[in-house]
């Protein structure tokens, strides 16, 4: 059983299916609502971190203070060995705070689309287990460059840089494939 703790930015962008893997795992599961500032809990509190999306961008700072606060607190749990995963915004935040550049892409991806394994550049076996091509929802209007030290794991035709790991411990996912029926 594992303590996880997310980070959740707005009432609409839960858990979805990670809510259902985590209940069927017994796991305990713990929430900051950014969007109503609480606080962070202390690096102790919980095994592993999800950061969650938002329709809002990691530089909009003026919109959304906490962002300041939250790159902090991630910046904390990526200098210990804790799992994190990054979904959308999540994946945008963990790309800022490990130096990479986070920008608009050309277009928009909003609807399914499919994504690619960069099957070279994925030495780890939980990517190897995933289809060379599959489909993906996507709510995403920026992008980023993969930080240095990490390895690119994914791409679509509108956005080369999907997905990504850093340390085999930290995980990027510019989609969302915790997606249901009904969080969409």
């Amino acid at each position: 059983m594992m303590k996880i703790h997310y980070l959740q930015h707005v009432p609409f962008e839960g858990l979805g299916s990670i809510a259902t893997w985590a209940e069927q795992g017994n796991h305990t599961v713990t929430a900051t609502h950014l969007y109503e500032d609480e606080p962070f809990p202390a690096l102790t509190d919980f095994d592993g971190l999800i950061i969650m999306g938002g329709p809002m961008n990691i530089y909009q700072y003026a919109q959304y203070p906490w962002l300041v606060r939250e790159k902090q607190f991630i910046a904390q749990v990526l200098q210990t060995q804790k799992p994190v995963i990054g979904i959308c915004l999540g994946a945008q935040l963990i790309a800022d705070v490990l130096g990479a550049n986070v920008y608009p892409g050309a277009e928009k991806e909003i609807g399914w689309f499919p994504i690619q394994r960069r099957e070279a550049e994925s030495p780890t076996q939980m990517f190897q287990a995933l289809p060379l091509q599959g489909m993906a929802f996507h709510w995403h209007g920026d992008t980023f460059d993969i930080p240095a030290g990490a390895i690119a794991l994914a791409s679509s035709t509108a956005f080369p840089n999907q997905a990504f790991i850093y340390n085999e411990r930290v995980l990027a996912l510019q989609f969302h494939l915790e997606a249901t029926p009904d969080s969409v």
